[in-house]
């Protein structure tokens, strides 16, 4: 009988409290943790042996947070979740921008960051529905191929990130019907709970990427009061 390898995360905290707190409780549910207190620590540790997700803080002494994410993301396309007291709608939106994969508050629960991480970790191992997964959808010059994970735009590549492609394959794959923002972070991101700003900030790079003029979007489309919608 193989046993299954527990998921190795990685906590960036230099709060030794708050990280022996994440620790045990992450611990407790089976995940392998590694803990360390500065960013080129974290960034040496991801080149030794890539973790399969980063709880990371933004306030890190020398290299922040949100630099240590960006060279993350550049290396490989790791699950990153964002630990910070900061609680700016502009950091979350550029820490969002960034690739994080989600964004939890200080002060937080620790079965909540628990909750948090198994929810994008279930997410990176099977993003899309079933029926997201396979096949190709054609919309007037905007190709997405389900199976490659691609999408072109007149026939050139546009590079979308792995949470970008879901999301616009989930909205492409069921044209003019309308998700709340909510909706979308359940159906796409996995979660019952959370930070709608998350959609919001993926919404608007889907719509620099596949739209002829993002500022008046034809594809993605809001219906004020109500949420998004994919307009064949």
């Amino acid at each position: 009988m193989v046993t299954e390898a527990p998921a190795r995360v990685l906590i960036v905290e230099d709060d030794q409290t708050v990280a022996e707190v994440v620790t045990r409780y992450l611990e407790r549910d089976g995940f392998a943790v590694e803990s360390v207190a500065d960013g080129r620590e974290a960034l040496a540790r991801a080149d030794a042996q890539l973790p399969d997700l980063v709880v990371l803080d933004i306030m890190l002494p020398g290299l922040d947070g949100l630099e240590v994410c960006r060279r993350l993301r550049a290396r490989a396309p790791i699950p990153v979740v964002m630990l910070t007291a900061r609680g700016s709608e502009e950091d979350r939106i550029l820490g969002l921008d960034l690739g994080a994969d989600d964004y939890v508050s200080k002060p937080f629960s620790p079965r909540e960051l628990t909750a948090r991480v198994k929810a994008v970790l279930r997410r990176a191992g099977s993003p899309l529905e079933e029926a997201d997964r396979t096949g190709t959808l054609e919309y007037d010059g905007l190709t997405i191929d389900l199976s490659a994970r691609e999408a072109r735009v007149r026939g050139e590549l546009t590079t979308l990130t792995a949470r970008e492609f879901e999301l616009l394959a989930f909205l492409a794959g069921r044209p003019r019907q309308v998700f709340r923002r909510d909706e979308l972070l359940e159906r796409v991101w996995g979660y019952t709970y959370g930070d709608t700003s998350t959609v919001t900030v993926h919404i608007r790079r889907l719509r620099e990427k596949i739209e002829d003029d993002p500022s008046v979007p034809r594809r993605i489309t809001t219906v004020w009061g109500v949420g998004y919608r994919f307009d064949p």
